[in-house]
């Protein structure tokens, strides 16, 4: 049996980065993972470019059934730290809108750069090793993984949640959990494209359509981007109120973000001959003004219509309002809402609070960032807090 200061499973990036971080701290730290390459979610994110944190990674972008429990890690390892790493390495990267910052060239450098980093601390990275039967006893944990055992004083839950299967995730995180007697919050979709059905169907027909607009579930908003699709709704704007729609909610579409109070009423008296769907066409692709201007039954000149109608139309405008049917589900969530209950962990160390050595860090915790690069910087920042944990400091 081969004997190491922590245990870490999973080779995503909070994996990877929390055992580099430990290992240039002094000890030895296993890697495990039943992928047969490392960082497969970096890889493929960003369009292949990796949008790497953001800027604006401040608690109030995360949800979490304890809105607080990010504070802590988030505030001691922030986005300014992680690009200083990303400097060190000469990785080129840019800022697109939104605070969201990206590789000039491939996420690859990404995963370079953290194999390096756990290289320097002479970090062991096993790779497409199943992982087996996992114990607890002595103050130490047993993993047996392949054809090998190992044992630590600690180990950490890196395996993320189960959004895109194909590239292997599963719910392996709650599994191992719930058998050291940690709670899960119930697990689902997110950052994950909705579905439309019945009488929004319609919409359905514009698919490949894409337009600004402010899309809003309960009190979150989101201004950006929303695309029809075959099947229904997805686009940046969508796939942020997705994460917290829940089935049989409404969500609302403001598909003219920037038109003033009563913009249609003194359209009318500026162009009393000009009919809707003109109008709506002047700042929206002609196939969704049509769509708009015919779901709204009224293809009269503005002349033709009082006031109150043009009023009423407006307000529908302002909220649209779209019952989605379901979701495209974890195959298509780029993560997962819920996940590791945080009641049983410490914000400051990500350990567990009845298990001495346990630790959770990533999607593999009950803590999900908006779409942008947030979800990342939560991987550096909570495994960074456990690697500090983990080397006494």
């Amino acid at each position: 049996m081969s004997e190491y200061d922590a245990i870490v499973l999973g080779a995503g990036g909070a994996g990877l980065f929390c055992a580099g971080v430990a290992g240039q701290l002094g000890k030895r730290v296993l890697v495990i993972d039943h992928a047969a390459e490392p960082g497969r979610k970096i890889l493929i994110s960003g369009g292949g470019r990796c949008n790497f944190t953001n800027m604006g990674a401040v608690p109030e972008r995360y949800i979490s059934a304890n809105p607080h429990f990010a504070k802590s890690a988030l505030g001691r390892y922030s986005p300014a730290d992680f690009i200083a790493l990303v400097d060190k390495h000469g990785i080129a990267w840019h800022e697109k809108t939104l605070g969201q910052l990206f590789c000039d060239g491939s996420a690859r450098a990404i995963v370079e750069m953290l194999l390096y980093e756990a290289r320097v601390g002479g970090v062991e990275v096993a790779l497409g090793a199943e992982i087996g039967e996992i114990g607890h006893a002595d103050g130490h944990f047993r993993v047996a993984f392949g054809t090998r055992t190992a044992s630590a004083p600690a180990l950490v839950i890196a395996t993320g949640g189960p959004a895109i299967p194909k590239l292997g995730a599963t719910d392996f995180a709650y599994r191992l959990a719930r058998q050291f007697g940690l709670s899960v919050v119930e697990p689902r979709p997110a950052l994950v494209p909705l579905t439309l059905a019945g009488d929004q169907l319609l919409f359905r027909e514009l698919a490949g359509v894409a337009a600004e607009v402010v899309a809003r579930c309960g009190k979150a908003a989101f201004r950006e981007a929303a695309l029809f699709t075959h099947r229904g709704l997805s686009g940046p704007a969508i796939l942020q109120v997705s994460s917290y729609w829940r089935h049989g909610e409404a969500i609302g579409i403001d598909f003219c973000p920037d038109a003033p109070r009563g913009w249609l009423t003194a359209a009318k008296r500026q162009r009393p001959r000009a009919a809707l769907k003109s109008l709506l066409a002047a700042t929206l692709p002609e196939r969704l003004a049509e769509t708009l201007a015919l779901r709204l039954g009224d293809l009269r000149e503005l002349h033709a219509m009082t006031d109150r109608a043009l009023a009423e139309i407006e307000a529908r405008l302002a909220d649209w309002q779209f019952r989605p049917n379901g979701s495209e589900g974890f195959a298509k969530a780029e993560v997962t809402v819920g996940g590791i209950a945080t009641a049983g962990l410490s914000s400051q160390t990500m350990a567990a609070r009845k298990v001495p050595g346990l630790y959770a860090i990533g999607e593999a915790v009950d803590v999900t960032g908006w779409l942008g690069g947030y979800n990342f910087q939560w991987a550096w920042a909570s495994g960074w807090a456990a690697a500090q944990a983990i080397a006494g400091r």
